[in-house]
Protein backbone atom coordinates (compact mmCIF):
# COMPACT_ATOMS: atom_id res chain seq x y z
CA UNK A 1 0.00 0.00 0.00
CA UNK A 2 1.33 3.24 -1.21
CA UNK A 3 1.36 6.16 1.46
CA UNK A 4 -0.97 9.24 1.11
CA UNK A 5 1.68 11.48 2.38
CA UNK A 6 4.69 10.45 -0.21
CA UNK A 7 3.39 11.89 -2.80
CA UNK A 8 1.26 15.27 -1.59
CA UNK A 9 -1.07 17.14 -3.80
CA UNK A 10 -2.45 20.39 -3.23
CA UNK A 11 0.16 21.68 -1.05
CA UNK A 12 -0.88 24.63 0.72
CA UNK A 13 3.19 25.90 2.46
CA UNK A 14 6.24 24.63 2.93
CA UNK A 15 9.77 24.17 3.20
CA UNK A 16 12.80 22.50 2.75
CA UNK A 17 11.86 19.54 5.25
CA UNK A 18 8.23 19.50 5.94
CA UNK A 19 5.02 20.23 3.89
CA UNK A 20 1.05 21.70 4.91
CA UNK A 21 -1.90 20.44 3.59
CA UNK A 22 -5.33 20.83 4.77
CA UNK A 23 -6.96 17.04 6.16
CA UNK A 24 -9.35 15.73 4.09
CA UNK A 25 -11.79 15.07 7.05
CA UNK A 26 -11.26 18.04 8.93
CA UNK A 27 -12.67 18.70 12.44
CA UNK A 28 -12.99 22.38 12.00
CA UNK A 29 -12.76 24.48 8.47
CA UNK A 30 -8.86 24.84 8.39
CA UNK A 31 -7.62 21.96 9.96
CA UNK A 32 -4.03 21.35 8.69
CA UNK A 33 -1.59 18.54 8.67
CA UNK A 34 1.65 19.28 9.04
CA UNK A 35 4.08 16.43 7.42
CA UNK A 36 7.80 15.26 7.39
CA UNK A 37 9.04 15.26 3.36
CA UNK A 38 11.16 12.11 4.98
CA UNK A 39 8.90 9.17 5.52
CA UNK A 40 9.18 8.52 8.71
CA UNK A 41 6.45 6.86 11.35
CA UNK A 42 6.57 8.76 14.45
CA UNK A 43 7.14 11.72 15.64
CA UNK A 44 10.03 10.44 17.72
CA UNK A 45 11.61 9.21 14.73
CA UNK A 46 12.30 12.77 13.12
CA UNK A 47 15.67 14.77 13.60
CA UNK A 48 15.99 17.70 15.33
CA UNK A 49 16.00 19.79 12.36
CA UNK A 50 12.55 18.05 11.15
CA UNK A 51 11.11 19.19 14.59
CA UNK A 52 12.25 22.79 14.10
CA UNK A 53 10.40 22.75 10.33
CA UNK A 54 7.24 21.49 12.04
CA UNK A 55 7.36 24.07 14.38
CA UNK A 56 8.31 26.92 11.75
CA UNK A 57 5.30 25.74 9.70
CA UNK A 58 2.60 25.46 12.41
CA UNK A 59 3.74 29.32 12.65
CA UNK A 60 2.98 29.79 9.15
CA UNK A 61 -0.28 27.95 9.22
CA UNK A 62 -1.27 29.51 11.90
CA UNK A 63 -0.78 33.30 10.83
CA UNK A 64 -2.87 31.95 7.05
CA UNK A 65 -5.41 30.65 9.86
CA UNK A 66 -5.30 33.62 12.15
CA UNK A 67 -6.04 35.77 8.64
CA UNK A 68 -8.79 33.44 6.75
CA UNK A 69 -10.66 32.35 9.52
CA UNK A 70 -10.56 34.44 13.02
CA UNK A 71 -10.20 30.89 15.23
CA UNK A 72 -10.66 31.99 18.74
CA UNK A 73 -8.07 28.86 19.55
CA UNK A 74 -5.89 26.42 18.36
CA UNK A 75 -5.05 22.49 19.16
CA UNK A 76 -2.13 21.05 18.11
CA UNK A 77 -1.75 17.01 18.12
CA UNK A 78 0.59 14.37 17.23
CA UNK A 79 -0.76 10.46 16.87
CA UNK A 80 1.84 8.12 17.78
CA UNK A 81 1.14 4.18 17.51
CA UNK A 82 -2.03 2.74 16.78
CA UNK A 83 -3.27 2.87 20.50
CA UNK A 84 -2.82 6.08 19.90
CA UNK A 85 -5.33 6.77 16.95
CA UNK A 86 -2.67 6.86 14.23
CA UNK A 87 -3.81 5.79 11.37
CA UNK A 88 -1.26 6.99 8.81
CA UNK A 89 1.79 5.62 9.29
CA UNK A 90 3.98 8.80 8.40
CA UNK A 91 4.40 11.17 11.00
CA UNK A 92 1.90 14.17 10.71
CA UNK A 93 1.06 17.39 13.40
CA UNK A 94 -2.57 18.30 13.45
CA UNK A 95 -3.27 22.21 13.40
CA UNK A 96 -7.12 22.30 14.49
CA UNK A 97 -8.38 26.10 14.53
CA UNK A 98 -11.01 25.95 17.35
CA UNK A 99 -14.18 28.19 17.92
CA UNK A 100 -16.01 29.23 20.23
CA UNK A 101 -19.01 27.50 20.70
CA UNK A 102 -17.73 24.90 18.28
CA UNK A 103 -18.58 22.12 21.14
CA UNK A 104 -20.45 22.62 23.95
CA UNK A 105 -17.98 23.14 27.02
CA UNK A 106 -14.11 22.57 25.55
CA UNK A 107 -12.18 22.43 28.86
CA UNK A 108 -10.00 19.50 28.77
CA UNK A 109 -8.90 20.15 24.78
CA UNK A 110 -6.48 17.35 24.48
CA UNK A 111 -7.39 14.96 27.46
CA UNK A 112 -10.53 14.70 25.41
CA UNK A 113 -8.69 11.47 23.36
CA UNK A 114 -10.18 9.32 25.91
CA UNK A 115 -13.82 11.37 26.60
CA UNK A 116 -13.98 10.59 30.26
CA UNK A 117 -10.63 12.18 31.25
CA UNK A 118 -11.26 15.10 29.43
CA UNK A 119 -13.56 17.13 32.49
CA UNK A 120 -11.53 16.81 35.29
CA UNK A 121 -11.34 18.88 38.79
Amino acid sequence: MQCPFCNPDKVIIENSLTYAIYDRYPVNPGHFLIITKRHVESYFDTSNEERVAINQLIEECKKLLDVEYFPDGYNIGVNCGKAAGQTIFHVHVHLIPRFSGDIEDPRGGVRGVIPGKRIYE
